[in-house]
């Protein structure tokens, strides 16, 4: 059963002023390993495979992204953070699909451990600049590569944040604010969404595998003591803070692709962006507003090929010190403001794919049973 801790007025707890309000019970999932092959240092890039390149050129560049590289048969989108490109699509005969995230080892050497201790080899990839990488599969079936990247590709000009006054705090006199209507420019990959039959055993591997902690843990009411059913999980880089999270994993009837999220300048550049993209014709999925966990000012979009990506800026960053939260999964618990969270959003409305996924999930060997379908749907409700 879901638990709720009462303290008297004076006392403080682990959680108190820090980002959720419980922290695990005797016995639960610690969220990290204690002895990962090796620690990634970031997400590199996401891969996905479109059958017509020039329609998602166009969105790209609509949505913010730079162009690093174009042939007949790849398109690498870049942020305007230097480092590596961010997205790469490739084209593909078949219907549009996400292929798997690749990830950035600290240090070359730590290829040639996780090859060791996985029985695979370090090979070149073929990423502008160069690189070598790892090539892996979760338990949930995606492509997980790790990658270390040779020539680093520079940095290009940012949008500026605006100066606000607030208060007593004027930062700006005899000046008017008029953000240009264009793209969100997008400066760096934040993070990517999973949905997997298999959340335990996923998430067992991306922190025994990849060294990454976890931030802050979901359950299902009335179900917390079969453990968590969604986990925000951020990369281990010690002392130095990174974002809250650069992985999210839930429980689901489907293995798939949710969204990804990509960091802009400010709010300003959120709503603008926004409107540029709604001009175009474009699908607002849901924002604009504040997400929980997490904090980021958020907005969302469905590309031409129906993926979903995120707008997002201002996030929390954790150094390895700060503990996993724990919070009940609800939809109401998605955001500190903005307008309710939508069905396309949720990935409510019914569809025959989402009808097959639940026929599969009850019937295969997972952790999804009618108890954790139910919870499901009472979450997505509350």
């Amino acid at each position: 059963m879901s638990e709720t801790r009462v303290h008297g007025p004076d006392v403080t707890t682990a959680h108190q002023d820090l980002h959720s309000e419980r922290g695990a019970l005797r016995g639960e999932h610690p969220g990290r390993s204690r002895n990962p092959v090796i620690k990634v240092a970031d997400l590199a890039w996401l891969e996905f495979e479109k059958p017509d390149l020039e329609r998602a050129e166009v969105f790209a560049r609509d949505f913010g992204f730079g162009v690093a590289a174009r042939t007949e048969s790849e398109l690498w989108l870049r942020g305007t953070f230097a480092g590596t490109p961010c997205v790469v699509i490739r084209r593909g005969r078949r219907s549009s699909r996400f292929i798997g995230p690749a990830f950035r080892a600290a240090e070359r050497a730590d290829l040639d451990r996780l090859a060791r201790a996985t029985g695979t080899d370090v090979r070149d990839v073929g990423v502008p600049g160069g690189g070598k990488a790892v090539d892996l599969l979760d338990p949930s079936g995606f492509p997980v590569r790790v990658v270390h990247c040779g020539e680093q590709l520079p940095a290009l000009p940012e949008q500026q944040p605006l100066l606000l006054n607030s208060g007593t705090e004027h930062r700006r006199t005899n000046t008017t604010q008029r953000p240009p209507r264009e793209p969100s420019r997008i400066q760096r990959l934040g993070h990517v969404v999973l949905e997997t039959r298999v959340f335990a055993q996923a998430l067992s591997w991306y922190l025994d595998t990849l060294g990454m902690i976890v931030s802050d843990f979901l359950f299902l009411d009335g179900q917390r003591d079969r453990g968590p059913t969604m986990a925000f999980v951020r990369c281990d880089l010690g002392s130095v803070p990174a974002d809250h999270h650069t992985l999210a994993m839930h429980l689901g009837p489907g293995t798939g692709y949710v969204h990804s999220a990509y960091q802009v300048t400010d709010l300003d550049s959120i709503a603008a962006g926004g409107e540029y993209l709604r001009e175009r014709g474009y699908q607002r999925s849901w924002g604009i507003g504040r997400h929980i966990q997490g904090s980021q000012l958020f907005d969302y979009w469905r590309d031409p090929d129906r993926f979903m990506l995120e707008h997002f800026a201002d996030g929390d960053l954790f150094s390895c010190d700060v503990e996993p939260g724990w919070a009940p999964m609800s939809t109401s618990g998605l955001a500190q403001w903005g307008p309710p969270a939508t069905r396309d959003f949720l990935g409510t409305s019914p569809s025959p794919q989402r009808i097959r996924d639940v026929v599969e999930a009850l019937r295969g060997d997972n952790e999804m049973d009618p108890a954790r379908l139910l919870g499901l749907l009472k979450a997505t409700k509350s």
